[in-house]
């Protein structure tokens, strides 16, 4: 059930237990994906795990997080690190009716400010998860996974360049990055290759991280890949 389309008597009725949150971003994801990328994907991969489970309610998708190394680009909005923290804090707080909340992130900027929330939360006492997947061998940004992802998601969205950006390592990368910014080391905005983005592979990776936030779901040890 989707809580922003849903009314408080059909919630009520529905006596749901558990709530995920999608967390995304506004911010920059190269010339061909549409900003709000992160919330889309986000948002997809908690529909799509929810609908496996009949006690499980989908929130509206927080549409910002932290993205200030992304400011550098039109569009690009940000809440900071701290707002973002307190953002997450007061949302799961708020969901009281809820014996559960899970927090389903995309975007790689919102990790530290999710993971000091979540323990603030499970020092309240609340029963908060954060989820925040990773591909095995994939780029960082707006490279092949992102577009591939979109490609299934939204195709609609996606425009017709295949754009390579900075292809390096991002432990590499990240000195410059986080000093000066995404455009210090990449012009078009993307860290990696998208030129061998496909649909296919963006329904494959839809259905393993389906199943990992499932896993999550139901209890058990999520098999994460590294990225």
């Amino acid at each position: 059930m989707r809580l922003g389309s849903s009314t408080w008597a059909e919630l009520d009725r529905a006596a749901l237990r558990r709530l995920l949150i999608p967390l995304g971003a506004t911010e920059q994801h190269g010339p061909h994906l549409p900003l709000e990328t992160d919330t889309i994907i986000a948002a997809a991969i908690a529909d799509a795990a929810a609908a496996r489970h009949d006690d499980v309610a989908v929130a509206p998708g927080l549409p910002y997080g932290a993205s200030g190394e992304h400011a550098g680009f039109p569009g690009t909005l940000s809440l900071g690190q701290a707002a973002l923290e307190e953002a997450v804090v007061e949302l799961v707080h708020s969901a009281a009716q809820f014996e559960a909340v899970v927090l389903v992130a995309w975007h790689g900027g919102n990790a530290e400010p999710l993971a000091r929330a979540v323990d603030r939360l499970r020092r309240d006492g609340r029963r908060v998860s954060g989820w925040q997947p990773s591909v095995d061998g994939g780029d960082a940004h707006a490279g092949r996974v992102e577009t591939s992802l979109m490609l299934a998601i939204a195709p609609e969205l996606v425009g017709r360049e295949r754009p390579v950006g900075a292809t390096l390592p991002l432990a590499r990368l990240l000195p410059a990055l986080r000093e000066h910014g995404v455009r210090a080391v990449s012009a078009n905005g993307v860290l990696g290759d998208a030129r061998r983005a496909s649909r296919e592979e963006g329904r494959m990776l839809l259905a393993a991280l389906t199943a990992d936030l499932d896993a999550l779901l139901d209890g058990s040890p999520a098999a994460v890949p590294a990225r």
